[in-house]
């Protein structure tokens, strides 16, 4: 007995777009359905642009789902590319039937997204890995996650996720990459091939980080993290101007000279009225390989050293998060692409990262959103 459109119907709308991560059929990506009396289902797909580069996986995909309906004896995938007027048709849908104008979701009234942004005062703390591990994990626990390279000039997430494939364009809106379960955009994504430098001023990368707010289309995330560029600079303030809903998280190393500009990168707060989440010290020591002792290769007590100053300089506690070891692995999956909280779970380094993921995604919504209520001259 030959299948029916409706159970066909019904198979196809348990393909999701890989990118868009909603049913086929609910994207009006369903063209057409036809199937034999033999049993052959031909199925007619829409591409949101010719040559997308999820093509095959959507093949793939619609193969699978309705090969699985009792009586297909056979299946085959005509791909056909959206119009101007469908693509359009396709945005307003995405962006909740309220047109394409260039809104940031998670700066409006009611946004359920936790936005961190993750900063440091000085280069080379391992600021990003620490933002591609609490991305990792918290997409693991079940969270839907996002994350924002906006680290303009030192770039590093994509090959951190191991991420090679370029964004999609849909008229004027992004369709994101997705790395373990992590939609991740980044400058690095639009160059040239080749390792050229990112030769911007202050205008032009405020006008890049809206983009990566308003244009890509990001769904409905749980959470959202910002990997932003050392120091105070020009993305930190248009990160405090466009989100004054993000919460910091400051990241640092043990040794004070370190702590002290990590200090000086969190008290922004004062200034922008922002949360910060707390404190994340990294490479906290070395596990000796010998025995059970911690080589304090970069000194100790630079986190609680920032933790403490912040809390007296804000008037509101900031907790240390956690204290991350030194670990080659670390070092290893940023470079593979291969997140160690997903690879080793259970190494020190991993556990520790797990932990302060776990922590910062149970936070009490009654956080959200919190502005400090301090400016400048200490008025309210």
């Amino acid at each position: 007995m030959a299948p029916t459109p409706e159970l066909v119907t019904a198979a196809l709308a348990t393909v999701n777009d890989p990118e868009i991560r909603r049913p086929i059929t609910e994207l009006d990506m369903v063209k057409s359905v036809d199937i034999s009396p033999e049993g052959a289902v031909r199925v007619g797909i829409y591409l949101t642009v010719a040559g997308c580069p999820m093509r095959d996986t959507i093949t793939r995909d619609v193969t699978a789902a309705v090969s699985k309906v009792e009586g297909v004896t056979g299946v085959q995938i005509e791909m056909d590319v959206m119009s101007t007027e469908q693509r359009k048709t396709l945005q307003t849908k995405l962006r909740g039937n309220r047109g394409p104008e260039k809104e940031i979701p998670f700066a409006q009234a009611g946004s359920l997204t936790r936005v961190f942004a993750v900063a440091s005062g000085k280069g080379g703390v391992g600021k990003s890995s620490v933002t591609v591990n609490l991305a990792a994990a918290m997409a693991a626990s079940g969270l839907k996650v996002g994350v924002v390279d906006a680290d303009i000039y030192g770039h590093s997430v994509p090959r951190m996720l191991g991420v090679s494939e370029r964004p999609t364009k849909v008229e004027d809106m992004i369709m994101p990459p997705v790395a373990h379960d992590i939609k991740v955009i980044s400058v690095g994504m639009f160059k040239p091939e080749g390792n050229t430098p990112v030769v911007w001023r202050g205008p032009m990368l405020d006008r890049a980080l809206h983009q990566f707010l308003a244009d890509v289309f990001w769904g409905d995330l749980d959470v959202l993290l910002m990997d932003l560029p050392p120091g105070t600079g020009d993305i930190a303030i248009s990160v405090a101007q466009r989100m004054p809903s993000a919460e910091i998280l400051v990241v640092t190393t043990p040794q004070q000279a370190a702590a002290e500009v990590a200090e000086r990168a969190g008290s922004i707060a004062v200034q922008t009225h922002q949360q910060i989440a707390g404190v994340i010290e990294n490479m906290a020591w070395l596990p000796c390989p010998h025995c059970d002792e911690r080589i304090a290769v970069f000194g100790e007590g630079g986190g609680q050293t920032v933790a403490d100053a912040l809390t007296r300089t804000l008037g509101a506690r900031v907790p240390l998060l956690g204290q991350v070891p030194i670990d080659m692995r670390l070092r290893e999956g940023g470079d593979e692409g291969k997140p160690l909280v997903l690879t080793d779970p259970d190494a020190p380094a991993a556990a520790e990262l797990i932990k302060i993921a776990s922590g910062l995604g149970k936070r009490s919504n009654s956080l959200k959103g919190m502005q400090l209520g301090i400016s400048p001259t200490g008025g309210r």
